[in-house]
């Protein structure tokens, strides 16, 4: 197909299917309220000695990872806004740059919470079946260690899927490593479930321990949950339009851009209101860190 026919066709597809466009304010208003919520989280755990555990700091962990995800998305759209009105210029060099940081950040929130939810799994996994031993397994420094391999290894993949991100190869190890590491996570709530439901004798014989951590792994497949429902829209969005540029049905689903960019903003505004319905602690902590005066004392 030549230029021309090209470019009637994918004209036709956008008549078709026009670009289904929301409001800056909007994307402006999701992105400073997850972001205030997500460092209040952090706060909340840096200054809570009662939420100084490996899974908590695994939470502070993820709650960082979307304050990047808040930031990056928030600062493109208004490098998009000044853009509009001819502030800046998109095919500059320093904006191609600071685009590129924008991307670095959206890839590392996005394989940071994959990891981060994982290494949560496996915490929840030891905590219940092997309550006996925790504390002997999982210290707060192995989980300060896994902390630090965890952001090293996003650090390093973030900058090379963007620094590559026209080969086929980049595309294809973003997907598989979303696909694997979905497996793995629930493959492994389904066994912790499992687990759980045959020896729920166990686990009531430890004083109701095992109910409290058993609630605590349905807090985080209710996390894990609304991760998917939010990010998966935009992560095939990322496939489809390197898999089939000209295809009308594709394009159909490329006009919905800016509502999955919302939806997927908005994973970092939800998560932090799940913390505090299921964990009665950081509610406490986010009373004292809203309406104590002096809340660096309130500890």
């Amino acid at each position: 197909m030549n230029t021309t026919a090209a470019s009637t066709t994918l004209a036709a597809n956008q008549s078709d299917c026009p670009e289904v466009q929301l409001p800056f304010s909007l994307f402006f208003a999701i992105g400073a309220a997850s972001l205030a919520e997500n460092l209040m989280v952090v706060a909340a755990v840096v200054h809570n000695r009662n939420l100084h555990s490996p899974m908590y700091c695994f939470i502070c962990s993820l709650a960082a990872f979307n304050t990047l995800a808040s930031l990056s998305k928030t600062c493109e759209n208004l490098m998009l806004v000044f853009a509009d009105v001819g502030h800046l210029d998109q095919s500059g060099t320093s904006e191609k740059k600071m685009d590129d940081v924008m991307d670095s950040l959206l890839c590392m929130s996005f394989v940071g919470s994959i990891l981060s939810f994982l290494a949560i799994a496996v915490d929840r996994y030891i905590t219940i079946f092997h309550a006996l031993h925790y504390h002997n397994i999982m210290t707060v420094q192995r989980a300060g260690a896994i902390l630090a391999i965890i952001w090293t290894a996003c650090g390093v993949l973030s900058v090379l899927m963007v620094r590559f991100s026209d080969a086929a190869f980049t595309l294809i190890c973003f997907v598989v490593l979303f696909l694997v590491s979905l497996g793995l996570i629930m493959l492994l709530y389904i066994y912790m479930f499992i687990l759980a439901a045959m020896h729920a004798r166990k686990i009531g014989s430890q004083g109701g321990r095992g109910c409290s951590n058993m609630r605590g792994a349905v807090t985080l497949t209710i996390l894990f949950g609304a991760f998917l429902v939010c990010w998966t829209p935009f992560f095939f969005h990322l496939i489809v339009i390197t898999v089939c540029p000209a295809n009308p049905y594709c394009e159909c689903y490329r006009s919905l851009f800016q509502p999955h960019l919302a939806l997927m903003m908005s994973h970092a505004l939800i998560d932090p209101a799940i913390y505090a319905f299921r964990s009665a602690e950081l509610r406490h902590t986010f009373k004292k860190l809203l309406f104590c005066s002096d809340w660096w004392r309130c500890y």
